[in-house]
């Protein structure tokens, strides 16, 4: 009967998965009629649709099980014999580790796993299941001939639109001319071959062909970014063609793609050769797999710290008095766990702060504020943190972290990547790194503002640095929308008691912020100072972040690109 019982049950759950996938495809399927129509806002929405959806479909499939399997739902002798069920009715398939993963979401809320159950649960810390996959993904290929500007134009038509292109034409000899400038160290002829994802990848306000050029004796990545003007149809905005910059439109920093792939796996193969560098865990976020995302670092990291013999120590960095954070010193992981109480001035609540890992887990991210994936159970030797760490843990964040014999468990966490602290950058490397270190934190204010967050706090310590030197911010204890705040004129004193008086001497409201007074407060040399005030002097004026929020009441929020300058097409 059990044996019945489990064949049954592994069908309900493929089809569980088959029917989230579904689901999946067809909200990421409706990007390209809302690039077409220009429908910006509806594609935000439609990301967060697409995040919450998993959860959604988890919640469905439980309560399905629960109907099937009734008083057996948690023996688990059924369990024990559904897992290799389960495991013969996904043989085979490519995206097998997805099905996995779905499956192992529902066994730990089946069982409330504490750490990992591999008796129950699909586990593999030793292999990369990407290096199994040898289908190519679907693509197309261009060998180049005498002239480069043809072969673009075939390119270009090969991706068609309802909206047509403005001048195709005049965009494919642009692009070749940019390439050819810029690949001049190649030789002679830079460019023998094209090759392109079929799938186009869209996110903000923009599309993206994603691909690879071949010269002789060496490849690049080549990143198409597609607009589409209101007035002006479609056309080509920019080329990237260098590591540093693909790596940063597909970083940890920005939102996730809406880009529809009949399979993942494959996908993620062919685009790891465009950055050999960067985790499979990221790519798999950036495809929007968030709970595969999820399993590889998982994965990855125990692979990796089970052969480290390194503890955890407390990250670099100013203490936090919102979040404990720890770290590997040879892991570029931290781990955030939510203290118990919070020192003064602080007055949110646990609660507020998951709250706001939430906001920007929807939110647009603007390629400053990190992605941070939240974790629960998760289980450590207690041999392997360092003595304060476990004090620190054990005694002040009592909500979120228990001692269960030998091991700790992280009841609830958040792990990002690992970025320098900016604070620390200052104080430690050379005054010139210092600076464009500075002035860039200027520009990281900018770009959140467009995006409508405002950071709340904006001391250097909250921001780190990442190695393409990026400042990008990572508390969000405080952070909350622009268009929530009220930014107010300092008022100037009328009589010398007002100005001799200790503190604000007029009334200051919850969601009040004055920014003329953000400078006195970083903690910067003069010279780093009035650098920053000369570069990004608007951020500094109550008047600059009011014309922001009168732009976002009017439904016209400011654009910003997702790459320098320097690389759109003139």
């Amino acid at each position: 009967m059990l044996d019945q019982l489990a064949q049954h049950a592994a069908q309900q759950l493929r089809a569980g998965f088959d029917d989230y996938n579904d689901r999946f495809r067809a909200i990421t399927q409706r990007a390209r009629a809302r690039f077409e129509r220009r429908e910006w806002a509806l594609m935000q929405a439609d990301l967060v649709e697409r995040i919450e959806l998993y959860d959604r479909c988890v919640a469905e499939a439980s309560a399905a099980l629960l109907a099937t399997l009734r008083e057996h739902a948690g023996e688990r002798a059924l369990w024990l014999r559904i897992k290799p069920a389960f495991e013969q009715a996904i043989r085979g398939l490519l995206d097998g580790e997805l099905y996995q993963t779905y499956y192992n979401t529902l066994t730990r809320r089946f069982f409330k796993t504490r750490g990992v159950d591999a008796d129950i649960e699909f586990v593999a810390l030793r292999i990369e299941p990407t290096d199994r996959i040898t289908h190519p993904v679907a693509r197309h290929s261009y060998s180049v001939g005498d002239s480069l500007a043809d072969s673009l134009d075939r390119l270009l038509e090969d991706y068609p639109f309802e909206v047509p292109y403005a001048d195709r034409r005049a965009d494919a000899a642009a692009l070749a001319l940019d390439l050819e400038r810029r690949l001049t160290h190649w030789g002679e002829r830079p460019i023998r071959a094209i090759e392109m994802l079929e799938t186009v990848f869209y996110r903000e306000r923009r599309a993206y062909l994603v691909g690879r050029i071949f010269g002789a004796d060496r490849y690049a990545p080549i990143v198409i970014a597609l607009n589409h003007h209101a007035d002006g149809g479609i056309g080509v905005d920019a080329v990237l063609t260098e590591r540093d910059d693909v790596a940063v439109l597909f970083g940890i920093t920005r939102s996730y793609f809406l880009a529809d792939f009949e399979t993942v796996g494959d996908a993620v193969v062919f685009l790891k050769t465009l950055l050999p560098r960067k985790a499979v865990d990221e790519w798999y976020s950036m495809l929007g797999r968030l709970k595969q995302a999820k399993t590889e670092r998982y994965r990855h990291f125990f692979r990796h710290f089970e052969q480290s013999p390194e503890c955890f120590v407390h990250a670099p960095g100013a203490k936090g008095m919102v979040m404990a954070v720890f770290t590997l010193p040879d892991y570029p992981l931290v781990f955030k766990v939510i203290r118990d109480h919070f020192a003064p001035p602080k007055t949110v609540a646990r609660q507020d702060v998951m709250n706001k890992y939430q906001l920007v887990f929807k939110h647009d991210r603007a390629g400053r504020l990190i992605d941070a994936q939240e974790f629960r159970h998760l289980r450590f030797p207690r041999s392997r943190f360092a003595p304060t760490v476990l004090e620190e843990l054990l005694g002040g964040c009592r909500e979120s972290v228990v001692a269960d014999g030998d091991d700790v468990v992280l009841l609830h966490c958040y792990v990002e990547r690992r970025l320098r602290p900016l604070n620390l950058l200052v104080m430690e490397d050379a005054p010139a790194i210092a600076r464009r270190a500075i002035l860039d934190y200027g520009q990281a204010i900018k770009d959140l503002a467009t995006c409508n967050v405002f950071p709340g706090d904006l001391l250097l310590k909250n921001f780190g640095v990442t190695r393409h030197g990026r400042a990008i911010f990572y508390d969000y204890d405080e952070l909350c929308l622009v268009s929530e705040c009220r930014f107010r004129d300092l008022p100037k004193a009328q009589n010398i008691d007002e100005e001799m008086h200790h503190g604000a001497w007029f009334h200051v409201d919850e969601h009040d912020v004055f920014p003329e007074q953000f400078p006195q407060f970083l903690g910067l040399s003069a010279d780093d100072r009035a650098a920053l005030l000369v570069t990004h002097s608007e951020i500094f004026t109550a008047s600059w972040w009011r014309s922001l929020q009168d732009r976002f009441r009017a439904g016209d929020p400011p654009e910003i690109a997702p790459y320098p300058e320097a690389l759109r097409l003139r």
